[in-house]
Formats: C-alpha cells, sequence, structure tokens
C-alpha cells in the first residue's frame, strides 16, 4: 500500500501507542553505511507516524528514543545520537504545534549534554499548552530506574509522615512514575522482528497488546502503522477476565 494511500478504518484506535524503533543500525550496515546513517532516516520517520497518530485520535505516543543502556555504545555514535536529538527537537517543533502535540520527555535528566536538555524544555514549554495527542521520547530511560525513582520518591512520602505505608496501592505507584496521567499503552509495536521489551515501559506494559514486525524501523512507513492498528482492533482484550464488550471494562487511566 502507498504512502499516500486512504487510511483505513478502524474499529477501534489504541489510547496510548508504544513503539520501540529498532533496526537502525542494522538498516545502515545492511547498506555499508556507518550506523549513524540509520540512525538519521530513522529519525525521519517519525513525523508521520507523529502525524497520523494525532490524526486517528490516539491519546498518547510513547518512542522509545536512548535507553540507559545505550550508553555503552561507541562514544561517537552516542555523540552523534545526542546531536541528532537536539536537531530533530528543533525540526520538529512547529509541526508539534501545527498538529496540537504536547511534549513530554521520559527518562532520567543525569548524563544528558546540557544542550539537549535545553531543547527538551524548551519544547515542553512551547508545547505545554497543546491539548491534542502527548508525545512522550524516552531518553536516557530504562524501566527498572523508573521504577526504582518511584519507589523512593514513595519511601521519602512515607519518612516525611506524608503517606501512611498501608495506603500504597498501584495508583501510588503508577503516579510516581514518568508517564503518570497518561494511560496506560494499548498497544506495542516493535520493529525489527525483536521480540523482547528491552527495559521499555515495565509496569505500564502490563495489558498491552504486542505487534512485532519485521520491518526495520528506517523502513516502517504508514502502511505498517496502519498494519499494527489493525490487529490490536481484531483482538479481543480480556484483562484475565471477559472479554471487551462482555461486562468487563479496560483499566482505568493510572496516576
Amino acid at each position: 500500500m502507498p504512502e499516500d494511500a486512504p487510511t483505513p478504518t478502524f474499529a477501534r484506535v489504541p489510547r496510548h501507542v508504544a513503539i520501540i524503533m529498532d533496526g537502525n543500525g542494522r538498516w545502515a550496515e545492511a547498506r555499508g553505511l556507518p550506523r549513524i546513517a540509520g540512525h538519521r532516516e530513522g529519525a525521519r520517520r517519525v513525523r508521520a507516524v507523529v502525524e497520523e497518530c494525532a490524526r486517528l485520535g490516539v491519546e498518547a505516543l510513547t518512542l522509545y528514543s536512548f535507553s540507559s543502556e545505550n550508553w555503552k555504545r561507541p562514544e561517537d555514535e552516542v555523540t552523534a545520537l545526542m546531536e541528532l536529538a537536539r536537531h530533530h527537537l528543533q525540526l520538529e517543533r512547529q509541526m508539534m504545534l501545527a498538529n496540537d502535540v504536547r511534549f513530554r520527555r521520559i527518562g532520567r535528566r543525569e548524563g544528558l549534554p546540557a544542550p539537549v536538555l535545553a531543547e527538551f524544555d524548551r519544547t515542553e514549554d512551547e508545547t505545554g499548552a497543546c491539548r491534542g495527542m502527548t508525545l512522550c521520547l524516552a531518553m536516557n530511560y530504562g524501566s527498572r530506574q523508573e521504577i526504582v525513582d518511584a519507589v523512593r520518591s514513595i519511601a521519602g512520602r512515607v519518612r516525611r509522615g506524608e503517606l501512611d505505608p498501608t495506603a500504597i496501592d498501584e495508583a501510588t505507584i503508577a503516579g510516581g512514575l514518568a508517564t503518570h496521567g497518561l494511560p496506560d499503552p494499548d498497544l506495542l509495536v516493535r520493529t525489527a522482528g525483536e521480540r523482547r521489551l528491552s527495559n521499555f515501559l515495565l509496569w505500564q506494559l502490563s495489558y498491552a497488546e504486542l505487534h512485532v514486525t519485521d520491518v526495520l524501523w528506517p523502513e516502517f512507513r504508514l502502511p505498517q502503522l496502519h498494519a499494527a492498528i489493525e490487529d490490536f482492533s481484531s483482538r479481543h482484550r480480556t484483562y484475565g477476565g471477559l472479554a471487551e464488550g462482555d461486562g468487563r471494562s479496560a483499566p482505568a487511566a493510572r496516576g
């Protein structure tokens, strides 16, 4: 299906889509190019996906951009990835504003270069009044770290006498996560054929539907996005009980 083909009609659209954008390096290496060329090509795929998700009425889109484990990559690749992130934040701010997309960064600030943090902060500020889809970029993100940070914050509240330990529940923990206030992802898309979570949104993905495509992220286009949403739309979600529409409601937004 060509990129400009009519959008299919979906029986259901996920409220929150999470994507692990994998395969940039493999795409480049298969063409005899440096790995950063794959990351640059992958960055170009983001705009169309953001615009289409916003148009379809998706409430939140979370993209796994740079994990806390990615610091182990060669220094020149990490440096190039940081500069690529800074450049594309500058480049895509007007697109976000035009589509009423609110930007949000998740992941630890520590370790990120000051110019990159400045662009994150500026983008969050400039899109803060937008009321459409929320775009979360997971940068220097690791889900285990996120959960540890939430537990530390909750422990601090208990120590200060602000929270009774017996009152701690799932909502308390979810409220301490970086995605607080957003619905949990309904759909996780992973490209490049990998079948693992890679320390991504471990708490939030508890009830997500998983869609894996062999397509490498630099080759991911709207037909692949539509196929993932159609796959999601065709599934009967039970949450351990009855299927949707049979008397059991989906988990509510957390936090």
